[in-house]
């Protein structure tokens, strides 16, 4: 089904990236009121007309992530009343995450909560990018495009000229996102043994692979008080490596995380535009790629019905 009008809106999330998505697109920004009553609770108008409209609500629900939640949930609600044609949550990083099974009694499965909202509040189609955990695909019941990141970062870290290198996972879990780094690097792979201790702390076992002599790019999916990411650096480093960098898709960089990877014995640290990163919690070595000619993309094929698959054919 082709759709004749496309409406790109943003919350108070992360304008800048929906800007840079509308400038990909050569459209204008949908023009929206995103505000505040006087006690705090939020308030939004759609400006212009999206009757039988295509639309896209970008928004990364990042700290303050209930703030932003429910801009997103309302902006939704909104243009279901407005008479959109279809909604479509654009969210390139999804908050509430970690919670995405019940790995002890009496705990919530806030994952699959936050998928119901958003489909409840009248969204027809999901878009994120690199989820903590592949399986919250399921837990939406629309149709979810899950993007990876991993083709923005790949043309970066080409272009920085690193030598005999190796991938290295700061823990099991993300051994499947690795291997598929190592894959379009060519590079060698290695895995932290790590215990959690609590939700901000953890304790490095082992190191499984050969570091030494080489150059070591950790690879994570987002980074949150920096613990694991920080830990697995050193123990690279004392284990031989002769230079080290990070990889994070989202860079929360929450509590000590921005202490920690400026003290953390790294070269450079590569973070996405998930997440607006203003100076005070952007490390001093980071550098920050662009999703937003991804996100285009993804956008514009699904405006015209397109396989979004496509955009990962060659990576």
């Amino acid at each position: 089904m082709k759709y004749s009008k496309l409406r790109v809106f943003t919350g108070n999330a992360h304008p800048e990236i929906t800007r840079s998505i509308c400038n990909e697109l050569g459209v204008e920004m949908g023009d929206a009121y995103v505000g505040r009553f006087p006690d705090w609770e939020i308030d939004i108008k759609v400006n212009c007309d999206v009757r039988g409209a295509d639309c896209f609500v970008v928004q990364p629900t990042c700290p303050p992530v209930n703030q932003n939640l429910m801009e997103l949930l309302i902006m939704i609600d909104c243009l279901r009343r407005a008479s959109a044609s279809r909604i479509t949550a654009v969210i390139p990083y999804f908050g509430y995450a970690r919670k995405d099974r019940k790995d002890e009694g009496r705990v919530p499965i806030t994952a699959k909560l936050v998928a119901n909202m958003i489909t409840k509040a009248g969204a027809d189609r999901a878009l994120t990018v690199d989820l903590h955990a592949a399986q919250i695909q399921g837990f939406f019941d629309i149709p979810v495009d899950h993007l990876y990141a991993r083709p923005a970062f790949l043309s970066v870290i080409k272009g920085m000229g690193l030598e005999d290198l190796t991938i290295v996972s700061p823990d099991v879990g993300g051994v499947k996102l690795c291997r598929a780094y190592s894959k379009g690097l060519q590079a060698g792979l290695a895995i932290v043994d790590k215990r959690r201790i609590s939700g901000s702390e953890t304790h490095v076992e082992n190191l499984v692979g050969e570091v030494e002599g080489r150059t070591c790019l950790i690879v994570d999916d987002m980074i949150a008080t920096g613990g694991s990411i920080t830990d697995a650096a050193r123990i690279c480093k004392e284990q031989g490596a002769k230079g080290v960098y990070l990889l994070a898709t989202h860079g929360v960089n929450c509590g000590p995380a921005v202490q920690r990877l400026n003290d953390a014995p790294v070269e450079k640290i590569l973070l996405s535009d998930s997440i607006p990163s203003p100076d005070e919690a952007r490390p001093e070595r980071a550098e920050i790629v662009s999703l937003a000619p991804m996100l285009a993309k993804a956008i514009d094929r699904i405006h015209n019905s397109e396989s979004v698959s496509m955009l990962f054919a060659d990576n």
